[in-house]
């Protein structure tokens, strides 16, 4: 075995150890072996992180101009494009996740800090038609303070990128919490903050378990607002966490989110587009389209050209070229497959293809399809984060959106319809945050991202992120040179 690789935090533009000097290992779930260490952050390593961060807050970061902070970012995402490969190799080495897509991944990042580093400058307030004579009203808008981000494993890059993009054109500061699973891509991302002309403090990486790094972090008193994308038991506690600091809170949960075709659909687009949407990334993306919907009339021809192609997916090394799906991230996720999969023919699904582990050495998986014949199934509405597809069958327009809105989540929906005035009455009928139609999982840094129900609240991308990380000031100015009047004389 090869020597490890030693990370350490980036805690007010310095690289430190744990203050215990504890760490926890990293494993390549494409090998099973562990290839990094990482720091184990303590609570006082929390506390040094965010006093860092509320120190930059009111310090040079607080004193530069928007367009000087648009600058920063912009130089940041030209950093990042031009590492995208060391980036990507680094990711797909402690996620699984196949290299042509984090390498890709970390390029088109790069397009969400230059659209934030353009909206640096452009955020504004309003004034106000006050109903008051002699009163001008307006309002300007200012950075919340220091934001908390906690982000998963999957997509770590990308998902702290909705953050610090709008956190820090916003003019915040950040601590960023690494997830435990796969720190190291972000990590390598934090060695380009300081390269970027960032100055100490604005930008700090943690890494460490929910306990107690992640509840510090959270909880802790100089914090204005958390952003957090995970799962909806470690939102839950962070909600508890922020009641010690009255901080504001947004989320982005998982999802079971629906892909509905219908009869007039592109069959070949459609299957196309749900082999992307549950196959893609091994399955392990919140907006993973894993409850597939066929029209009765098209059904079987949906699946015996979907099963064609699922079954003939070529799984391996996902640094390899001619691989087309890596291993999953975690054994945690490969047990809790099986164990729902193993529900889900008890309450009698049927296995079209897959549903076992693919005869490799590592975290792999095959492609799976099951046919459900009741929608109250487990598997139904039980986020897997991998490749298993559920399969329904519809007969009516009413009857699918009952299906698609039966359900705890509602993150993303995909509609396949040559019927324009269908997508249209799908797309509002629909309770998902995102919707999209004859496509899927196409993103955008222009377009809002983000859900309802249990997969959360609050939005990434787009102007309304950029908002979302700042508050209003209201200020009243009396025009007038007349006094104001003593309140207690009798006019």
């Amino acid at each position: 075995m090869s020597a490890l690789t030693e990370y350490a935090m980036l805690i007010d533009g310095a690289w430190v150890a744990a203050s215990d000097n504890a760490t926890f290992d990293s494993v390549n779930p494409a090998t099973g072996e562990v290839w990094a260490t990482v720091p184990e952050a303590t609570r006082a390593d929390v506390d040094q992180a965010v006093e860092a961060a509320n120190r930059a807050l009111h310090s040079e970061w607080g004193a530069m101009t928007p367009t000087a902070r648009g600058k920063c970012l912009a130089r940041l995402g030209d950093l990042l494009a031009a590492n995208s490969e060391h980036l990507g190799r680094i990711e797909t080495q402690d996620t699984g996740k196949m290299f042509k897509e984090t390498a890709w991944q970390a390029t088109y990042i790069a397009e969400y800090l230059h659209f934030f580093a353009g909206a640096a400058d452009k955020i504004h307030g309003e004034t106000l038609p006050i109903d008051k004579p002699d009163m001008f009203v307006f309002t300007h808008r200012e950075p919340i303070g220091v934001v908390a981000a906690v982000v998963p494993w999957n997509s770590q890059m990308f998902l702290s990128a909705t953050k610090i993009g709008p956190a820090l054109a916003a003019g915040n500061t950040i601590v960023l919490k690494a997830s435990e699973q796969a720190s190291a891509p972000l990590l390598e991302f934090g060695k380009l903050i300081s390269q970027a002309g960032i100055p100490d403090g604005v930008v700090n990486i943690v890494t460490g378990h929910g306990d107690p790094c992640g509840s510090a972090l959270t909880s802790h008193p100089l914090v204005a607002k958390v952003a957090f994308t995970g799962g909806p038991n470690a939102a839950r506690q962070i909600i508890r966490n922020s009641a010690e600091n009255f901080a504001q809170v947004s989320l982005e949960l998982g999802g079971k989110s629906p892909f509905i075709v219908f009869d007039d659909a592109n069959i070949e687009s459609a299957v196309n587009g749900s082999i992307a949407g549950i196959f893609g990334a091994t399955g392990q993306s919140c907006v993973a389209g894993s409850r597939l919907y066929l029209h009765d009339a098209i059904a079987d021809e949906f699946l015996e050209r979907m099963i064609g192609i699922a079954s003939q997916i070529k799984i391996g090394d996902p640094q390899a070229d001619e691989t087309e799906m890596g291993p999953l991230c975690t054994q945690a996720q490969v047990d809790h497959i099986e164990e729902q999969i193993e529900i889900a023919l008890k309450e009698g699904g049927k296995i079209l293809t897959g549903g076992r582990r693919a005869a490799l050495d590592g975290l792999y998986f095959e492609p799976t399809i099951i046919e459900c014949p009741r929608q109250d199934m487990t598997i139904v509405d039980t986020e897997l984060f991998g490749p298993v597809l559920s399969v329904q069958r519809f007969k009516t327009e009413s009857e699918v959106i009952r299906l698609a809105n039966d359900t705890i989540h509602g993150l993303a929906a995909g509609i396949f319809t040559r019927d324009s005035a269908r997508s249209l009455r799908m797309s509002k009928a629909i309770q998902a945050g995102i919707v999209w139609i004859n496509t899927y999982r196409a993103i955008s840094p222009i377009a809002e991202f983000g859900g309802m129900k249990t997969s959360g609240y609050g939005r990434e991308a787009g102007m309304q992120a950029v908002y979302d990380y700042t508050r209003p000031k209201t200020v009243w100015m009396n025009l007038s040179d007349n006094p104001i009047a003593n309140p207690f004389k009798p006019r």
